[in-house]
């Protein structure tokens, strides 16, 4: 019998969400799980703005397939990393497209500097929308974690949310028996999808963010992107209430 695999394949091949909106998923990384470490799943999301440009979010592991993909939509203007657990790929984006802007999310120039992962960022992404996207996307700087705060993104025409790791969704189909209790022990099993149990613990301002939580609402989405694990493609809005009931 073989081992679960948490992939979503095909890999590094991009998968049409709504008109201008792709998501691509990639190989597995390991991350620091309960005193070891976990295979998760990485996806990115690429938006076509108005000008033609392309908006990459969460860059993965490219190969030359994917390049040659990319290249066909467009020219790569932005290179987001949403939070600072979202950057190790960007400096290879930056090496094929010299030309796009390395946007930093809050925190992650000195995480790439303790984990000595080169990369150089161009500009600080904040609270309201970046003129250059301003007419495409949304952006809300979501607050109250004393470890890690994340830039969420709202694809105006679509209404799609775009999220990284507030929240985590696994498919208990995809996963071993180990990564499966561990994503139990975390709350990040599908369906019962949600912020993992220790970022939770960083929130130690929870009023600031159910005041983000309101804004995001306030948006209306009808589906939500993760980068991990399934998305939820549609009942957005009863998702985040559900996802997000922790905070009271």
């Amino acid at each position: 019998m073989h081992a679960a695999s948490p992939l979503y394949e095909p890999l590094n091949s991009l998968k049409t969400v709504a008109p201008g909106l792709w998501i691509v998923d990639g190989p597995i990384v390991r991350m620091v799980a309960l005193g070891g470490s976990a295979p998760f799943p990485t996806r990115m999301t690429v938006a076509r703005l108005a000008d033609g440009g392309l908006w990459c979010h969460s860059p993965i592991e490219p190969d030359t397939a994917l390049f040659a993909a990319i290249d066909a939509l467009g020219p790569v203007r932005h290179l987001v990393s949403p939070n600072k657990l979202h950057y190790a790929y960007i400096a290879a984006w930056k090496q094929r497209y010299p030309d796009a802007v390395a946007w930093a999310s809050p925190g992650v120039r000195e995480r790439a500097a303790d984990q000595k992962i080169k990369v150089a960022f161009d500009a600080d992404l904040g609270d309201v929308s970046e003129p250059v996207w301003a007419g495409d996307l949304d952006q809300l700087h979501f607050r109250g974690s004393r470890a890690i705060e994340e830039i969420v993104f709202l694809h105006r025409a679509s209404a799609t949310l775009i999220l990284a790791d507030l929240i985590e969704n696994f498919e208990p189909a995809k996963l071993g028996t180990a990564m499966r209790w561990i994503a139990r022990l975390g709350g990040v099993l599908d369906p019962d999808g949600k912020t993992p149990l220790d970022m939770r613990f960083t929130f130690r301002d929870r009023a600031r963010a159910r005041i983000c939580l309101q804004q995001i609402m306030v948006w209306q989405p009808r589906r939500i992107i993760l980068a991990h694990g399934r998305c939820y493609l549609e009942n957005a809005e009863a998702e985040l209430r559900r996802a997000f009931r922790w905070l009271g």
